[in-house]
């Protein structure tokens, strides 16, 4: 499998568009097990982005909120926190056709890179009914913690990193 060249930029004002379907798109299988009308969907998702993209930044003022981009075209986005021991990855998503291309495990081994530069241990948390689950058991993440709704995922920075 190719992994497509991907890069990371800062995500702007003008890039809400894209981060509002990523979001969506993070969403849709979820939504889909409701009876709801596609304006009452609609307006949930714009409330619920808006709500999670104001509480991010105002958790994580030194966030990085970055898009990913291809050839261009922004498919996704990286959201990524340094906090006291640990680099968290609040966010990572794609647009439904880029995924299952190997650009997520790409990411974050560059994540890891980062975090092992660093010492620190990378975490996260997911759903557990997610797919991504399984990318990140078999990138090494285990789960540290959990609630009715979320785990808490970590990667050990790599002892072979000095």
């Amino acid at each position: 499998m190719t992994v497509p060249s991907v890069r990371l930029r800062a995500a702007t004002p003008a890039d809400e568009p894209l981060l509002f379907a990523v979001y969506a798109a993070s969403r849709a299988a979820e939504l889909a097990q409701t009876n709801w009308t596609d304006e009452q969907r609609a307006a949930f998702l714009a409330m619920q982005h808006s709500a999670q993209s104001a509480a991010y930044r105002e958790r994580h003022p030194d966030g990085r909120f970055l898009v990913i981009d291809h050839a261009g075209e922004g498919i996704g986005r990286l959201y990524l926190a340094h906090l006291p021991g640990e680099l968290r990855v609040l966010d990572i998503a794609l647009l439904p056709e880029w995924c299952g291309r190997g650009i997520g495990t790409a990411l974050l081994m560059e994540v890891f890179a980062e975090a092992d530069r660093d010492a620190v241990t990378v975490s996260l948390h997911v759903e557990a009914w997610n797919p991504a689950r399984a990318l990140y058991d078999r990138l090494g993440f285990v789960e540290a913690g959990r609630n009715d709704v979320y785990l808490r995922m970590e990667r050990a920075p790599s002892a072979a990193v000095s």
